[in-house]
């Protein structure tokens, strides 16, 4: 199995130490997440610190962004990092889109599709030096002259990877993406009987192989050297599975499991404002279910448990201190589980 970490944001001048600490422990990607600060700029930091590790944003959030604006910046952290950038995407949801970022909401399944279709043509266009026509019903592009062009880079194209919880959005991702990136209220039991099969029926729609399609993370990981340490970690976990299962876009999930109703009282009490008197509806059973917990020694075969068959990669944030030789021996381990994918195949060929 596969293994990310994530890098800090907030203050720049740790990033280039922790990415370099990430590779010695063997992590197979760094990541990084949109919320209070930029997702891009830490990644950059962190190829110049790195020679193996991939670099990628989990997730950076699209329709705000134009294409051809994150199709640059894609290009640049790709050519710098000599072909180790993947690039995740998100929709975010409805309420975000209009009142956060102030952008029209429109169905996103489709519209994503749109988008990953139209980044490939503007980086076909700029590696081909072809002439770049990509018309579709939510993007439109026929201008790219040379001196807005980058050289080519002689690499294979960036991978594109969606996050996705709904069932079409799952269905694009198998469709048009070169991975998934599964939200943490994605319970195994969500992933096998609902993500499976819709991944499984876009992956057949375009004749696309599992073998090259990356299923990442659909949890949380919660761990430290002794049960007080998980107990803490739990509590964090539970703190966001209560902001999130208060949203009405995973009530889905929850109901399959029985806690429908534990949703809608969420969503109410959200509404209400009520935050700080969520997380005690949140039970330990409710954090198993998202989650898989275990001290340092029990952790390979927890992930194995909670993860391994399904998933091909997972996020790990070791507790703050945590030494480098100690985060190598967990991440080799877990490393050893069994997974599908067998890398990214992204070629200049339209698809």
């Amino acid at each position: 199995m596969r293994v990310y970490t994530i890098l800090p944001q907030r203050h720049w001048r740790d990033v280039p130490q922790a990415a370099a600490d990430a590779e010695a422990a063997g992590f197979d990607a760094v990541m990084t997440v949109e919320l209070g600060h930029d997702v891009l700029t830490p990644l950059a930091m962190a190829a110049m610190a790195t020679e193996r590790v991939e670099l990628t944003p989990s997730v950076v959030v699209a329709f705000p962004r134009s294409p051809t604006v994150l199709a640059s910046q894609a290009w640049d952290l790709h050519a710098n990092s000599n072909g180790r950038f993947v690039l995740g995407l998100g929709s975010q949801v409805k309420g975000h889109n209009e009142r956060r970022f102030g952008i029209p909401w429109t169905a996103p399944a489709p519209r994503m599709r749109d988008y990953v279709l139209a980044l490939r043509a503007i980086w076909r266009c700029w590696e081909t030096r072809g002439k770049l026509s990509f018309d579709s019903p939510h993007y439109k592009f026929s201008l790219m002259t040379p001196d807005f062009s980058p050289e080519p880079t002689g690499l294979p194209m960036v991978p594109v990877t969606i996050a996705a919880v709904g069932e079409a959005m799952l269905r694009v991702a198998g469709q048009v993406a070169d991975g998934v990136r599964l939200h943490p209220i994605c319970s195994r039991k969500y992933l096998e009987e609902v993500c499976m099969p819709q991944m499984a029926e876009g992956m057949r729609r375009s004749g696309r192989s599992r073998l090259h399609f990356d299923i990442h993370g659909g949890g949380f990981v919660c761990t430290g050297p002794d049960d007080a340490t998980v107990a803490a970690e739990m509590e964090k976990a539970r703190r966001r599975i209560g902001f999130y299962a208060s949203t009405r876009s995973y009530l889905p999930i929850l109901q399959l499991h029985g806690l429908g109703d534990l949703g809608l009282k969420l969503h109410r009490m959200s509404v209400e404002g009520r935050w700080g008197e969520m997380t005690g509806e949140i039970s330990d059973d409710v954090v198993r279910i998202f989650a898989a917990c275990g001290t340092f020694g029990q952790l390979p075969n927890a992930i194995a448990a909670r993860f391994g068959g399904a998933a091909d990669s997972i996020d790990l944030h070791f507790p703050q201190g945590t030494p480098v030789g100690v985060a190598k021996e967990i991440v080799t381990d877990i490393k050893r589980i069994p997974h599908t994918f067998a890398g990214f195949d992204t070629n200049w060929q339209e698809r």
